[in-house]
């Protein structure tokens, strides 16, 4: 069985990725931060490494620095994730050796498989294994009651599904009430029927765009909506896209590949916070 370490402190994600490649049939280990991904490296001799690059303790860079040093280490192949997929990042870890890279924003567990499958060829059958115990994990057979959420309600209006589910699971972990909505349409119905303490807003979307969304939200016939507070996430990010975004209304434009979840999640506390 081939093996496969994960090193990327984005909790929501690396289980995501861990349960995927596990049921695809090859062993895999985590680690948190470049400081675990390094000993664990040295310890289990991985097949190939999946690689965050912004991380606490040793970013990615570091890890790569050390892996290329080390000759039992450097022929192991490396595919990073890039939370911002900047050419120039991307370019030095290409130069550093790496085999293959993944945007954060972008990519889905698929598009994982496939690259790990090109470069170390597919291992046993499908199989339904339990995924491997990740690093300080609680014990075997803890059992964790999940409490209802007390805080705001926020609306996502997102169809990218990938990018929606770790937006959720992060803000559920800050105790936020979470509904969604995959195009426009939907997104005004529920916006008019829940009046969600916050709202982030996708600009591409299936049926009417989000500009559509908020000009309806801010602009329309119930003024009751106009105070909803909305932070547009969009992958458009042009000057003239975040220039009349802001006139019609939103609080803040982040551009998504400019963002981690995490950083999203900040930005949704400090506009709630101005309520």
């Amino acid at each position: 069985m081939k093996k496969i370490l994960i090193i990327e402190d984005e909790k929501v994600l690396l289980e995501i990725l861990q349960k995927k490649l596990t049921i695809q049939g090859y062993e895999v280990f985590v680690s948190y931060n470049g400081e675990e991904g390094i000993a664990a490296l040295r310890k289990e001799k991985p097949d190939l490494v999946l690689l965050d690059l912004v991380m606490p303790k040793k970013d990615g860079f570091e890890v790569l620095k050390e892996i290329n040093e080390n000759p039992e280490l450097s022929q192991i192949p490396v595919i990073i994730i890039s939370n911002s997929g900047q050419p120039v990042e991307i370019d030095k870890a290409l130069k550093m050796g790496v085999k293959d890279y993944l945007v954060k924003t972008e990519f889905d567990p698929e598009e994982v498989i496939a690259k790990v499958e090109k470069i170390i060829g597919k291992d046993a059958a499908i199989t339904q294994a339990p995924v491997a115990p990740a690093v300080n994990q609680p014990a075997a057979g803890a059992v964790e009651k999940e409490e209802e959420p007390t805080g705001d309600q926020i609306l996502i209006v997102e169809d990218d599904r990938f990018l929606r589910e770790l937006i959720i699971q992060k803000l559920k972990g800050e105790n936020y009430k979470i509904d969604w909505a995959l195009d426009g349409e939907e997104g005004l119905k529920k916006i008019k029927e829940q009046k969600p303490a916050l709202v982030l807003l996708d600009l591409i979307l299936p049926g009417i765009d989000g500009f559509e969304v908020l000009r309806q939200i801010k602009k329309g016939e119930d003024a009751s909506l106009s105070k909803i507070p909305v932070i547009i996430l969009s992958n458009l990010g042009q000057r003239d896209d975040v220039e009349r975004g802001m006139a019609l209304g939103a609080e803040e434009f982040l551009v998504k590949a400019h963002f981690t979840p995490g950083e999203i999640v900040e930005k949704v506390k400090s506009v709630l916070g101005k309520k």
